[in-house]
């Protein structure tokens, strides 16, 4: 998220993570605004917002850690709206939303994006007691 936070501010464009279901995995995708409307899923799919890296797994990256929900606690590990795209201005302001992250020892967390100040606040859920709690 900061890479592409910082890649809209230095290219004056918008730049936006893409989040794509893949069987039972999640993938991410960086792409940049080609016609200076804002990232679209139609221009993502017309070829003109194009990708800056290849499609991307959490675990590639952290093994044994992926984009994902506890099902107690719901279905949608990205909740960022329709379009599933995490979009971040050339001013520093994003998307609001919330990405679920699971570890391999089962920790649930939940990565908070403010949309007016781009900031990101990490939670963690505590089963026992049933709440998120600040974490980092």
């Amino acid at each position: 998220m900061a890479v592409a936070r910082s890649y809209a501010v230095l290219r004056s464009s918008h730049v936006a993570l893409r989040f794509v279901e893949v069987r039972s995995d999640v993938t991410f995708q960086m792409f940049v605004d080609g016609n200076h409307n804002g990232v679209r899923t139609s221009d993502i799919d017309a070829a003109v917002d194009y990708p800056l890296d290849a499609p991307t797994r959490l675990a590639d990256l952290f093994p044994g850690v992926a984009v994902g929900i506890t099902p107690a606690l719901g279905r949608d590990p990205v909740r960022i709206g329709d379009s599933d795209l995490l979009s971040f201005t050339p001013l520093g302001t994003a998307t609001a939303g919330t990405i679920y992250v699971r570890g391999r020892d089962g920790m649930q967390l939940a990565v908070r994006v403010l949309g007016a100040t781009a900031r990101t606040r990490v939670l963690r859920y505590v089963p026992r007691t049933d709440q998120w709690v600040e974490s980092f």
